[in-house]
């Protein structure tokens, strides 16, 4: 899909399984604004095929994303962000930054660079206009 809001990037290197990323990927997503309630995501077979990876993994991203309230399926014309937030919302919006910051901190120190330094490379990056 072109023009997509959320340009999905699988890393395997991480370590975090490839259908947890895409959670992560959408959940980050949704809580910066790149998607909003029923913004349609890419199809099981499309995303899977944009990512070279097999459709049950894709399947499983949707299916405990469905599960979690995050996204809304329906039959014959696709998955959807869900219109409302998902109860647990926050603490897993939390949780989630805690990983990311913890995988981003953990990188950037096997490549020697300082928290320090990280965080300034974070400020200095947000610095400008925001993006919506």
């Amino acid at each position: 899909m072109k023009n997509d809001p959320v340009p999905f990037r699988l890393d395997a290197a991480s370590g975090v399984p490839f259908y947890r990323q895409i959670i992560d990927q959408v959940l980050l997503a949704v809580a910066d604004g790149r998607l909003e309630p029923g913004t349609q995501l890419p199809t099981v077979r499309q995303l899977a095929v944009d990512l070279s990876v097999n459709l049950n993994t894709v399947g499983k991203a949707y299916r405990e994303m469905e599960i979690r309230g995050i996204v809304e399926t329906q039959q014959g014309t696709g998955t959807f962000v869900a219109d409302r937030p998902s109860p647990a919302g926050a603490a897993e919006r939390k949780k989630a930054l805690e990983r990311f910051v913890d995988e981003l901190l953990a990188r950037a120190g096997s490549h020697g660079f300082h928290v320090d330094e990280v965080a300034d490379a974070v400020a200095a990056r947000t610095a400008g206009p925001k993006r919506r």
